[in-house]
């Protein structure tokens, strides 16, 4: 029994989570400290809050973060329960640990900027910013690490614990408390520094960080789910099982307009195939109905084993 517990816990599986957690942990860190605390920047969560009161009030970010983090973490599972994990606890502590390091050895200089300022004493900014290129390169860190961080199983805690309490207790839903708590964070810049331009491109960020985070999550789109209603049945069905090689299922139906049966393709082929098919369709059958869904992940036979899932 305690032979099967330990060859568990160091499967293959579960290594590669907790280097998903460590990996993502430490780029958050970089994310934060060398992209997203010098542009005073806020993009949701106790980091985002984090950043506005360092910038306010010089005591390190990862103190900051942790006043909010832990007592988040003990009221969450005091009122939700235990739900958010062991992984979501290491990760909490690992984004803290290497925050602080990198806040201690690094400090808070840009790693993107056009130049130094020649006079930093008049309360300017000790650098001159590139706002774009830098929310661009922190919204692809901060995707890659909480997306890496998603994958191995943990949460990023912090805010979303306040989110999942308000949605226990209100009829709103849990994406809609997500928004109005970082928007609520992001919009703090504003109050705190005067600056429009500030919330905005921390919205910026959290559009790009969402994006990366599906990307890393699920893998790019590369896949297309086909629906194919045609009165070239069989010939659409040669071309699929023999040029492509693919597999199929057939869907029998009734038209809704004429009341006349219809056979619908069901089938998942690649980007490039889906290319090769709909010109094929087009020669067959210009009349032919197709509808295309993106799929990010495929398990079976012909794709990836669910076994290696």
């Amino acid at each position: 029994m305690a032979q099967g517990i330990k060859d568990k816990f160091f499967s293959k599986k579960v290594l590669r989570s907790y280097i998903y957690i460590l990996v993502g942990s430490f780029l958050f860190a970089v994310g934060d400290v060398m992209f997203v605390n010098p542009y005073r920047l806020a993009p949701g969560g106790t980091y985002g809050l984090a950043n506005v009161f360092n910038s306010l009030w010089q005591w390190k970010i990862s103190y900051y973060a942790l006043c909010m983090d832990i007592p988040l973490l003990l009221i969450g599972t005091w009122v939700l329960g235990p739900r958010f994990g062991a992984k979501t606890v290491i990760s909490t502590l690992l984004i803290s640990g290497f925050v602080w390091i990198l806040e201690s050895t690094w400090g808070y200089m840009p790693v993107i900027h056009e130049g130094l300022i020649a006079n930093p004493a008049k309360g300017q900014l000790p650098f001159v910013p590139d706002y774009f290129l830098n929310t661009l390169v922190a919204g692809l860190i901060y995707g890659v690490s909480i997306g890496l961080i998603f994958k191995s199983g943990a949460t990023s805690g912090g805010s979303d614990i306040i989110s999942m309490i308000l949605n226990k207790y209100t009829h709103f839903s849990l994406g809609t408390l997500t928004l109005i708590v970082d928007s609520t964070i992001t919009l703090s810049t504003l109050i705190a520094f005067g600056e429009f331009r500030l919330p905005i491109y921390s919205i910026f960020l959290i559009f790009i960080e969402s994006k990366v985070i599906d990307m890393v999550v699920d893998g790019i789109k590369t896949y297309k789910t086909l629906f194919i209603i045609s009165q070239e049945y069989d010939a659409v069905k040669e071309v699929i099982l023999n040029d492509l090689e693919r597999g199929a299922t057939c869907i029998e139906g009734i038209g809704m307009y004429k009341g006349k049966e219809r056979q619908i393709i069901y089938t998942t082929v690649s980007r490039s195939e889906f290319v090769r098919l709909k010109n094929e369709i087009k020669d067959i059958d210009p009349d032919a109905f197709i509808n295309v869904i993106d799929s990010s992940e495929i398990l079976g036979y012909g794709f990836k084993s669910i076994k290696e899932n």
